[in-house]
């Protein structure tokens, strides 16, 4: 396993749990658990373990588990390089350069926060401009606060969440400001982190402008059109000394890449099928090096398909496979993962689409399923939203309406 976030963990108890005699898991902190340390709010573990935890306490039950078993932990180890026939080249500072042979390889290394470069923010270039991730660190482990008074651009979880948390350490947030019309993370963070707590959210508005020489001094709002583009006359001057990013995530998947692994260019992470396992054999992914998942808790649930699928290949003991369909993005949709599905894994047993929407729809949501083009599925949703992921769990019993097709399509529209 490389990463020991919830992914890594998951898989790495699975694939044990599964028989595979020796796992390792490769970490270049210096602990296990992964972004999950820093995250001192509760709210994990409410479907997998039925409990609000929070993010070190999720963490630590999976630890704990881990330490039952002789699955060996790889700490402060950064992995340099993989190749095909599943060597991984790695190095840390007792052991110097390692190398290690694989019989099946889970990449579980997470994912990383969008920064100002790739957002290309005019401006100056003052301190005071950081990621919601970063400040989170700083706020909950490094015990410092970065700044006083904030902006926060993007409404992201992590943004949401930071923004609570800064005003529980007596800072001012003036604003949340989001360039789309709608959220971008959790409807219960918005109401339990802003609202809550007073804090005003502008939708349809962005950054136009840092201002400040040495540190920020201020910032330039500006709203924006459907086109995202800024509307004359519209701009605000907003004064703060911090502007914090939480402006999407992106799976890590530097590795993969290197190694040749297809990657899906709408999700930026690797094209995987029912097991979780990527265009090379013996390749698996977990979590949000695939995609970018709302809860931890459906991170594990695909670290245990990775870990167990791992194992399997490993020990000679996967189905054979004659052929995948292929899952479509249709009406309203971005993405579908799994993008690959094996019409016999449905008569094994249930399986799980997930999905995220294009655009919100707030009321009267049909979602449908078309295997060549047939109906073959359909339930309704209250609203979707494209910051909330979508789940189609298949039945056994739809078998026989998907054995000899070559895709189904997934489509959300308004019910008429």
């Amino acid at each position: 396993m490389i990463g020991s976030g919830p992914g890594g963990l998951a898989a790495a108890i699975a694939a044990r749990d599964r028989g595979a005699e020796r796992v390792c898991i490769i970490e270049r902190a210096e602990e296990l658990g992964g972004i999950l340390q820093q995250c001192i709010h509760n709210g994990f573990g409410l479907q997998v373990l039925g409990a609000d935890l929070t993010g070190p306490a999720y963490a630590q039950h999976f630890i704990n588990r881990l330490r039952d078993t002789d699955v060996q932990p790889l700490l402060d180890t950064m992995v340099l390089e993989i190749t095909p026939e599943r060597y991984i080249y790695a190095t840390n500072s007792r052991d110097g350069i390692v190398e290690i042979r694989a019989g099946a390889i889970v990449l579980s290394m997470g994912c990383r926060e969008r920064t100002r470069g790739a957002l290309a923010i005019p401006g100056t270039r003052p301190a005071g401009v950081y990621t919601a991730g970063t400040a989170q660190r700083m706020v909950n482990i490094e015990g410092y606060m970065p700044g006083r008074r904030f902006v926060i651009l993007g409404s992201g979880d992590i943004g949401m969440i930071m923004a609570r948390r800064l005003t529980f350490e007596g800072a001012k947030v003036e604003r949340v400001l989001e360039i789309m019309p709608c959220l971008s993370g959790l409807k219960r963070n918005y109401v339990q982190c802003l609202q809550d707590y007073d804090i005003p959210l502008q939708l349809c508005r962005t950054v136009r402008e840092v201002k400040g020489s040495n540190r920020v001094e201020a910032v330039l709002s500006v709203a924006v059109d459907e086109q995202w583009q800024p509307i004359p006359d519209s701009e605000e001057l907003i004064p703060c000394d911090t502007l914090l990013l939480s402006v999407g995530l992106i799976p890590e998947n530097e590795l993969s890449r290197r190694v040749g692994i297809q990657i899906d260019s709408v999700t930026g992470g690797p094209v995987v099928d029912e097991s979780m396992g990527t265009s090379l054999p013996g390749f698996f992914a977990a979590g949000n090096v695939v995609h970018v998942y709302d809860l931890v808790d459906w991170v594990t649930v695909a670290g245990e398909v990775a870990g167990r699928a791992a194992a399997e290949y490993a020990l000679g003991q996967a189905p054979a496979v004659a052929r995948r369909l292929r899952t479509v993005a249709g009406d309203n949709v971005r993405y579908v993962v799994p993008h690959l599905l094996d019409p016999e894994s449905l008569a094994r047993g249930p399986q799980q689409l997930q999905f995220r929407v294009r655009q919100p729809i707030e009321e009267k949501v049909r979602v449908v399923i078309e295997a060549d083009g047939a109906a073959i599925w359909h339930k309704t949703e209250r609203y979707v939203r494209p910051g909330e992921m979508v789940t189609a769990k298949l039945a056994p019993k739809l078998y026989d309406q998907v054995k000899s097709v070559t895709e189904l399509r997934v489509s959300v529209r308004e019910r008429g």
